[in-house]
């Protein structure tokens, strides 16, 4: 950048000595012609006189020409500026404007003004896309509820069927009550008004506390548990972890068969917390592992729906982990299962 600099300014100092040359030169002969013309022969002093004379008025007149220009060209690049900023401003995001070829102070303008607009673009992709989602999955239960509930008021059906759609009805009610408070999770994690207390506690304890609060779910379907955990000490949000590794193993028994097999392991390597929890699922692909921390990204969409999943889960988890200065990474293969292992600093 600085090399830059200096060549400009010696090429600006060369084309002013250029200018102040051509500017003289011109001078010199103008003045010569005139006096030949009339047959004027004034003394030395006078010619040089008023060659110098003329020479300046040169000079400024083409400085004043060329300063026109620039001026015109920087008063086009103000309005382009300003057009754009109003395209913009009415929430028209596919604004680009023309890179200058010279580096220079304009053309830096330029390319970060090119860049906001490009910022601001993918951002409202973004939120058009959530607002899709959650119309979508907002929509999926609200039709099934309507649905199920003008199916009951016929008079001729049985208890059973009576009994069968009321349990649809609260299934999908509990699908709506999981997305508003997930997506009411993932907003406030994401706002800068979260409450992140760090405090010192067991991990390893944490970790199986919650195995344990979802022995109901693996017992019921012969899922055996491998488990080992080392004794780890963590200085992080106790609350929010608990949220990590709640969804996490709800996720591997969720998509775990019956008779299948879910290892969670804990170690400390050096100044990090490793957490590897692997299952014998259905996998993921590897375009979707791509994805998967994404907001309502299914993997699946047909069987996640199924089995209750609204595609926030996983993006909770990273946002949490994040905070936490940690990491995530997925490995998977289809039909073999899948391994998710966190890593975070102690």
């Amino acid at each position: 950048m600085k090399r830059r600099k200096f060549f400009r300014h010696i090429f600006g100092f060369f084309i002013f000595l250029v200018m102040i040359t051509v500017s003289f030169s011109a001078a010199y002969f103008i003045v010569s012609h005139i006096f030949h013309l009339f047959r004027f022969h004034p003394s030395d002093y006078l010619q040089h006189l008023i060659t110098t004379i003329l020479g300046f008025f040169i000079f400024g007149g083409v400085g004043f020409c060329i300063s026109l220009i620039i001026r015109s060209k920087q008063r086009n690049l103000f309005q382009e500026v300003i057009d754009a900023l109003r395209r913009i401003a009415s929430g028209d995001f596919n604004v680009q404007l023309e890179t200058l070829k010279k580096d220079d102070h304009f053309t830096t303008l330029i390319d970060h003004f090119n860049h906001m607009a490009k910022q601001l673009k993918e951002m409202e992709d973004m939120r058009q896309e959530f607002i899709s989602n959650v119309s979508h999955e907002i929509q999926s239960p609200l039709t099934s509820i309507s649905g199920f509930a003008r199916a009951l008021q016929n008079d001729h059906l049985s208890q059973e069927e009576r009994t069968h759609f009321l349990n649809i009805i609260e299934t999908e009610s509990k699908r709506l009550s999981k997305l508003s408070d997930n997506l009411l999770k993932l907003t406030s994690l994401e706002s800068s008004n979260h409450p992140f207390e760090q405090k010192s506690y067991r991990l390893d304890k944490q970790i199986r506390n919650i195995i344990l609060a979802c022995e109901v779910q693996w017992v019921d379907k012969g899922i055996e548990m491998d488990v080992s955990l080392e004794k780890v000490v963590l200085v992080g949000d106790e609350d929010l972890m608990s949220q990590v590794w709640t969804n996490m193993i709800h996720n591997s028994i969720k998509f775990t068969p019956n008779q299948g097999r879910i290892g969670i392991h804990l170690q400390q390597v050096e100044n990090k917390a490793i957490i590897k929890i692997s299952d014998t699922g259905i996998g993921i692909s590897k375009n979707d592992q791509i994805h998967v921390f994404e907001r309502f990204y299914k993997a699946d969409k047909a069987r996640e729906r199924s089995k209750g999943g609204s595609g926030l889960g996983l993006s909770i988890v990273k946002k949490i982990i994040d905070m936490h200065d940690g990491a995530i990474f997925v490995e998977s293969e289809e039909g073999e299962g899948t391994t998710f292992t966190i890593s975070i600093p102690l």
